[in-house]
Parts: C-alpha cells; structure tokens; sequence
C-alpha cells in the first residue's frame, strides 16, 4: 500500500514539473548524488536477490535516463572536489559499483563505456587472487535453485537439521549454518569451494556449469587491468570484505587492499566504501591514519560541502526500484521526501517467499 501512494505521490510531482524544477535549482546544484551497484546478472540472479543484483536491460534503462536527462556524470574524485570548491555543474551524479565482481566486467562494463560513463569500482581483492566463485554467494543461490523443498538429512553436508528451503529466511538460516561450519574448522578457501561443489550435487544443482559461466566471481587481474586500462577507477573495499572492529586487523584489511590494487593498476587508492555498508565511530579515525579521503556508505542521501567526508551517503539503486524512484532521487526530488536515510548493516531475510 505504501508502496502504491509513493509513487502516485511521484507521478503527480513529475507530472506538475517538480522533478525538472528542482534537478534545476540551486539547492541540487549544491549536492552530489552518488549512486550504487552491485551485481548486475549474467543469468538469473535479480530474480534470486533482486536488492544485490540488477537485470542488463534494467541497468540500461538508467544510463539512458541519465543521458536523457542531461545528467553530468561525473569521476568521483571529481566531483568531490567541485563539490569542495563550490563548483559542482548542474545535475552532478558519480556512479559507483561495490565488489568489482566479473559480472560488472561483462555486463556493465561495456554499457558505461559505449555511454561514455565514467565509474568508481570499490574492489575487494581476495577472491581476485582466488579464481572462484564466493561461498556464501554461490551456496544461496544454489539453495534458491531447490526454493520450496524440505530436505530432512543434511549430514552430507555436515549439518544437522532438515535443510527447509521454502523461504528466503529458511535458506539463509542454511547458508549460516555452512558458514559456521567452515569458521569451526577453519576451512581455507579451496575448502570452501569444495563444501561448494558438494552442495551442489548433494542439492542435484548444476555448480560446474554455474562456475563455468563466472557466475558469483570477481574480475581476475586481467579483467581489473583491462578495465583499469579503459579509464576505470579503481578504489578500496577491504582485501576481504569485512571491516573487523579490531585496529590492527582493520588497517590490515586497508593495507592488504590497497597493496593488491597497486600491484595490478596505476591507481591512487585514497576512496574507500565500507563492506555491506558496515560502520562504526573507530573507523574513521583508523582510515585517516590509512590516508583514506573518502568513504561511501549505503545510507541514503545526497552529498553537500557539510557532510563527514568518511560516511558519504549514496543511492543504492537495485531492480526493486522503478524507473520512477531513480528519476526521482536524480532530480534530488527522493532525497526531499526520504524518510529512512539509515541503511540497515545487517542483511535480513524476509519470512516468506513471494
């Protein structure tokens, strides 16, 4: 239902020119608006977790949003610094993709560039090295794969209790437990991607074909060279996507990063966005000492001079959005009427599937 009045309330707003008026004023002018990718599909995966990953023809669908709407795209160093200087353009947006998974290579990569698009990718880099997919990725989706079944013995897998995959929080619960079991044994990566292909025939789901496609991995360091090489930018995500809360092993994380990207592209890795979205106060006075400049959160909201330059909101744009919201928040328009800015750190599995 709320669902339905917001965007009444949005098609009433643009239909009256409030979305030209205010992408038009002084007060958009004054504000960056940072959008967020993640993954965009090479098969089904918007269908799986259509708030991670994005169809090809709906991610092309913005980008020709944007350029009908005369949006200045523009680096995010960039930006940020005409955004310090008071001399942002009109219009001013950064895109930026989380991860850098191979799917961004592949299907996003070539959309940006024939737009002419520049991008920020946050790169995570321990599964770079490691050229196969990511565990706790690849083993949701292949539960999704079997979504509506119960399976009573999981011991061939090395659990416990019945495998209920009827909802998206049953699986979860199931990915959890796989992934407690490899913290209590202390798998090593190539473990993992054993576990993996285990389940993968233990569930009766193709994981070979699944792998062969690249489906869940990350750019190797041709593909990050390749597209560092076309004008990508490059930026910090953590060497394994996590941020502890520990100093030392969260300056490690920076440090192992930053050393993997530098050893790759000719990057000056100084802008960073935190894992998941994950933060706390501590951070930012470690990333300083890491000589960080800038991080992006998922939070909500558009950047102005005023805001802490370690916890930059963005707009998360996913297949759940419509075409509507995205103009909406381009225009500065959904920042106005936002009404929850604080993402949640924590990814919660809905109760039922619809």
């Amino acid at each position: 239902m709320l669902g339905r009045i917001k965007l009444a309330t949005l098609r009433a707003l643009k239909g009256a020119g409030m979305f030209e008026l205010v992408a038009d004023s002084r007060w958009r002018q004054q504000r960056l608006l940072i959008l967020c990718y993640h993954g965009t599909s090479l098969a089904d995966e918007h269908l799986w977790r259509p708030g991670l990953y994005m169809a090809p023809t709906t991610l092309e669908q913005r980008l020709e949003i944007l350029k009908r709407g005369k949006y200045a795209v523009l680096p995010l160093a960039e930006g940020l610094q005409h955004l310090h200087h008071g001399t942002l353009p009109s219009r001013s947006v950064a895109i930026t993709f989380d991860d850098g998974t191979h799917d961004f290579y592949q299907q996003a990569f070539p959309r940006l560039k024939s737009y002419g698009f520049p991008v920020t990718v946050y790169q995570t880099t321990y599964y770079t090295d490691f050229e196969r997919p990511i565990f706790n990725l690849i083993a949701s989706y292949m539960l999704w794969k079997r979504r509506g079944n119960v399976i009573q013995d999981g011991s061939e897998v090395g659990l416990t209790e019945p495998l209920d995959l009827r909802t998206e929080a049953g699986r979860h619960k199931v990915v959890r437990s796989l992934i407690g079991r490899g913290e209590r044994e202390n798998l090593s990566g190539q473990q993992k991607d054993e576990l993996a292909r285990c389940l993968g025939k233990f569930l009766g789901v193709d994981y070979e074909t699944i792998v062969a496609r690249r489906m869940f991995h990350l750019m190797n360091a041709r593909e990050l060279q390749e597209v560092a090489h076309h004008g990508v930018d490059i930026q910090l995500h953590s060497h394994r996507h996590r941020t502890p809360e520990d100093e030392e092993l969260f300056r490690r994380e920076i440090h192992d990063n930053r050393q993997r990207i530098r050893a790759l592209v000719a990057s000056t890795t100084q802008h960073f966005c935190y894992p998941s979205g994950v933060y706390r106060p501590q951070f930012l006075g470690w990333l300083r000492q890491e000589q960080v400049v800038s991080a992006t959160t998922c939070d909500a909201g558009l950047v102005t001079c005023r805001t802490e330059p370690l916890l930059m909101p963005r707009f998360v744009d996913n297949q759940n959005q419509t075409n509507l919201g995205f103009e909406s928040w381009l225009s500065g328009v959904g920042d106005l009427l936002a009404f929850r800015r604080t993402a949640s750190q924590k990814y919660t599995p809905k109760e039922t599937d619809s």
